[in-house]
């Protein structure tokens, strides 16, 4: 936890930093309060073809729906998909690649790898569980938000809300960019096409994957005219690349919090918008916030908050240090995809 937050901020990295609601087969959120498996849980067990299978455990409780729609609903064609009731993603690893399956159950994460490179499966396993967020501890946030009335019900009501992040904080980067004032299938659209032209393929036995996201480096080349975006965001895209691909900015697990936003924030068209939902979901910020977004907007006055980024900020201030999954609670008070899982 970065020292930003002081005292706070060593009570964050003690809780770390992830309810059903299906139509065929529901979970509700208050039946995942079960206790944390032992953690003989996560002892990998391998098949005959290289597929490693293991539960993930997490401090209950968990509620999947925003965790697991936000990642369905975001979830860009080849890379990801969600198929027979899981998330599947590919993973660039550093020995090689791989395909992860996750589905959620009421005391565990069912995970599922297949690795090219058997090097790979305790960094497959810690993103995997950074990208769902499962080392949170939600009755220390849930403590903090429900001492609020104006979220204590929603708290109540779902608790253990995670914060959906990510494997690969330059792809998240690169996805928060394309995602600047455009619609969710927009934004899949566009990241769809960079994956097509410019990411590594990859086969995939068991669904419908075909690539690995592609690397900063590789995007290095691409031809901005080429893309499908107002000319002031191709070159936010194109600078945000150069940045990535030569090293200057560090999104990476332990950087600087604090210096990283300040490097994003110096690069031409990248707002608070785009800086903090980095933050929040790459560098995992537990205090990231983003008053600006419409969906926070519209859910503050929803519930009679300040509307004005300002005034919201203020208000937020008794959220902290948790208020990235304040966040979670705010989007949740909308009818969207993002936050219920698919139906089938």
């Amino acid at each position: 936890m970065h020292d930003e937050n002081s005292r706070s901020g060593d009570r964050a990295a003690q809780a770390g930093s992830g309810c059903v609601d299906h139509s065929r087969a529901r979970f509700d959120c208050e039946n995942y309060a079960f206790p944390v498996p032992a953690p003989s849980s996560e002892r990998p067990v391998a098949d005959d073809h290289g597929t490693v299978s293991l539960r993930l455990p997490f401090r209950a409780p968990l509620c999947p729906g925003n965790l697991f729609g936000h990642l369905a609903a975001t979830a860009v064609p080849g890379v990801e998909e969600w198929r027979d009731g899981a998330y599947r993603r590919t993973l660039r690893l550093p020995y090689g690649h791989g395909v992860v399956t996750l589905w959620p159950r009421p005391d565990h994460v069912g995970c599922r790898l297949t690795l090219s490179d058997r090097r790979d499966l305790s960094t497959a396993i810690s993103r995997c569980r950074n990208l769902l967020d499962l080392d949170a501890d939600p009755a220390v946030i849930g403590d903090v938000l429900r001492a609020d009335p104006a979220l204590a019900s929603f708290v109540d009501e779902h608790p253990g809300r995670r914060v959906p992040r990510t494997v690969d904080a330059s792809e998240l980067a690169v996805r928060a960019v394309l995602g600047q004032q455009v619609s969710t299938a927009a934004a899949r659209t566009h990241a769809a096409r960079l994956v097509t032209a410019h990411g590594e393929p990859i086969t995939d036995p068991d669904g419908g994957l075909t690539h690995l996201f592609p690397t900063p480096e590789a995007l290095a080349s691409l031809d901005p005219t080429r893309l499908a975006l107002p000319r002031t965001r191709r070159a936010t895209l194109t600078g945000l690349i150069a940045a990535l691909a030569a090293g200057e900015i560090d999104l990476g697990a332990g950087s600087d919090r604090r210096r990283a936003r300040a490097q994003l924030s110096a690069l031409p068209g990248l707002g608070p918008w785009t800086v903090e939902t980095i933050a929040m979901r790459a560098l995992g910020d537990p205090d990231a916030f983003i008053p600006a977004d419409l969906g926070i907007r519209v859910a503050a006055r929803r519930l009679g908050l300040p509307v004005t980024p300002a005034a919201l900020t203020h208000r937020a201030a008794a959220w902290r240090p948790w208020r990235a999954y304040a966040v979670q609670y705010l989007w949740a008070t909308g009818d969207h995809l993002v936050n219920r899982l698919p139906a089938a």
